[in-house]
Formats: C-alpha cells, sequence, structure tokens
C-alpha cells in the first residue's frame, strides 16, 4: 500500500483507508489462523518473545488544556498504578481511586462532569494543585506506594512561539524546564509527556539531561510515532520515551517499525489512543503483542475508553499463568536510557 501510494504523507490513498485496510488485514489474518490478534502480530513481525507483558494502564483522570474546559494549561493528569501485581489488580487500584477523586472533588463543591477521555475536569486554582489533589485521593483510596502519577502537558498549546503561558505568567523555555524539574523532585511523577513545545529541541534537549534518570520523558507532538522524529531525538538526547499512535503514521507496519526502533535505542513506548476513540479495542492487543509495558486510554469511565481495558482483561484471563504484570518495567526503562 505505501508503494503504490508512493507519497511521503500517503496523500494519493489517504492515510486513514491505509490504515484501515492495514488493521483489516492483520485482523483478517487471525481469523484465518485461528490466532488471537496479538499472536497474529507478532507472527507477522517476526517477533520471536514467549514473554506476554500485560501494560501497565496510565488513566487520565483529571483533565484540562484541549480536553475540557477546566482552564488547566495541562491537558491530562494520569494514574499510574505500578505497584500492582497483576492487570486487573492495577485496574481495580486505578478505579478505586477515580471513584474516590469524584468524592473528594465533589465534597469541595468542584465540577465532577467529565472531559474528552474521560477524566474530571474541575476548576482549581492551578495545575500543581491537581497533584495534590491526586494524592490526597491516592491516600483515601489505600493506594499509597502502589499508584505513580503521570503528566501529559500537550505545552504545545501553551506555547507562543517563544515563551510558555504557565498558571497565567510568561515562562522561558529554561524557566519552563525548571519548573518541571521541581514537580518531579516534590511530586511521584513517573511519566511527562510534551512537557515542552514539539519544535523546541534545545529545551527538550535541556529537560533531559536535567531529569532524564528521574522520570520518562514522553514525546508525542516530539515524535508523532515517525521514525525520522524518533532517529533524531536518540541522536541528539531528546526525551527518553515515545507514545504511539496507529493514525499518527497511518499503517501498523510503520507503527512496529517505531516501537522497535524505540526499544532498540533504550526508549519506552507507551501506546495510546486519541482524545477522539471509538470501542475498537485494536490497540490493547498491540500492547500486549510488543510487550510495550504501559498503555494510554483514558479514565475508568465511558464505554470507548473501557473497550481497551475489558479487551486486556479478557487476554489476561485467556493467557493465565503466562502472563505477566508490566508494573513499573517501563518506566525503569526510560531512567536505564537516560544514565
Amino acid at each position: 500500500m505505501l508503494a503504490a501510494d508512493g507519497t511521503p504523507n500517503k496523500g494519493k490513498l489517504g492515510a486513514n483507508a491505509i490504515l484501515a485496510a492495514s488493521m483489516a488485514l492483520s485482523r483478517a489474518a487471525a481469523a484465518k489462523n485461528e490466532l488471537p490478534l496479538y499472536e497474529q502480530l507478532r507472527k507477522s513481525f517476526g517477533l520471536k518473545t514467549s514473554e506476554y507483558v500485560l501494560p501497565a494502564p496510565m488513566l487520565n483522570v483529571i483533565n484540562g488544556g484541549k480536553h475540557a474546559d477546566s482552564g488547566l494549561d495541562v491537558q491530562e493528569f494520569m494514574l499510574v498504578p505500578t505497584g500492582a501485581s497483576t492487570f486487573s489488580e492495577a485496574l481495580r487500584l486505578g478505579a478505586e481511586t477515580y471513584q474516590v477523586l469524584k468524592k473528594l472533588l465533589a465534597s469541595r463543591k468542584l465540577s465532577v462532569a467529565v472531559g474528552d477521555e474521560g477524566g474530571f475536569a474541575p476548576h482549581l486554582k492551578s495545575n500543581e494543585e491537581a497533584l495534590v489533589v491526586l494524592q490526597e485521593a491516592i491516600e483515601k483510596a489505600g493506594c499509597a506506594g502502589k499508584m505513580k502519577l503521570a503528566v501529559d502537558a500537550a505545552a504545545s498549546e501553551f506555547h507562543d512561539g517563544s515563551t510558555y503561558s504557565f498558571d497565567g505568567k510568561p515562562l522561558t523555555p529554561e524557566k519552563m524546564v525548571e519548573s518541571w524539574g521541581k514537580w518531579i523532585e516534590k511530586y511521584p511523577i513517573i511519566s511527562l509527556e510534551d512537557p515542552l513545545d514539539e519544535d523546541d529541541w534545545s529545551a527538550w534537549k535541556l529537560l533531559t539531561a536535567q531529569s532524564g534518570r528521574r522520570a520518562r520523558l514522553v514525546g508525542d507532538d516530539l515524535f508523532v510515532t515517525n521514525v525520522t522524529r524518533l532517529e533524531r531525538g536518540i541522536k541528539v538526547g531528546a526525551g527518553n520515551a515515545i507514545l504511539i499512535k496507529l493514525n499518527q503514521i497511518g499503517s501498523v507496519t510503520e507503527t512496529v517499525r517505531a516501537v522497535r526502533r524505540a526499544q532498540e535505542a533504550g526508549f519506552s513506548a507507551i501506546i495510546s489512543h486519541r482524545s477522539g476513540e471509538t470501542e475498537d479495542a485494536y490497540i490493547a492487543d498491540l500492547a500486549v503483542a510488543l510487550n510495550a509495558g504501559a498503555i494510554k486510554t483514558g479514565a475508568p469511565c465511558r464505554s470507548e475508553r473501557l473497550a481497551k481495558y475489558n479487551q486486556l482483561l479478557r487476554i489476561e484471563a485467556e493467557l493465565g499463568s503466562k502472563a505477566k504484570y508490566a508494573g513499573d518495567r517501563s518506566f525503569k526503562l526510560a531512567a536505564a536510557a537516560a544514565a
């Protein structure tokens, strides 16, 4: 299909058409061979491993940025249940903390309406207050020590070309890097996604040098599941992890290629949904096929988010004792890559 299209951006056949056909072909092959989709993907791409890793869910429970009208600059505040022993336990801990958070926000007369990905959209006083509220919810849910935090800043949305507008203040790239460093020191943040603009390579390098040993610094807008941009990040030391979205690059083959290149370089790879989603659960199988170790697919709320979690529960039940929960595995890889 790529050869038939012959353009650098799939402009002839169309990326949506190519991706849909690519996914459909893999599903058809799985049906023909009577294999689960994750097994078929391993077979198709020659992935030779007997290990089955169930990914750590990164649950977006407070929405901001373009995902909600909460007024927060940061787009996503996430719970990551790294201390669970199984995926099913991890999902349970996440769901319980989510419900405690709901009660906590309601007790403070804050909105419990949800944003695009099922997270709450309260009008808090500052971005940092979201982290404080999450820590309180984790304590009240009895998950202290088992639950870590992750942030998707989507910083390109509050970058004007030279400065970042954060909590109503203009910050230079250096000051923005300094602010993220303080957050990582103060809170149990193990993953920080798009903390800087997608083209602010010098600031990315600075942040990676200063904080890359303590947290996974994830490029979504920075890398866009594109091996060419990923290679640049590897070469210059910008980030230590990549977010993987099938529709960013437009075919299953290219998606797998990006994951494998990242893993070869010591980068972590997170399989991700989009804010606009359907109930298709393909990415659940993809995460297991590639032993990605982490998946982003929203809050434990809304059917288009739960569809992926339910598929992972089915895969875990099918694999039985062969299934291993990733826990903090992917996050340790990020630290090792920066060392």
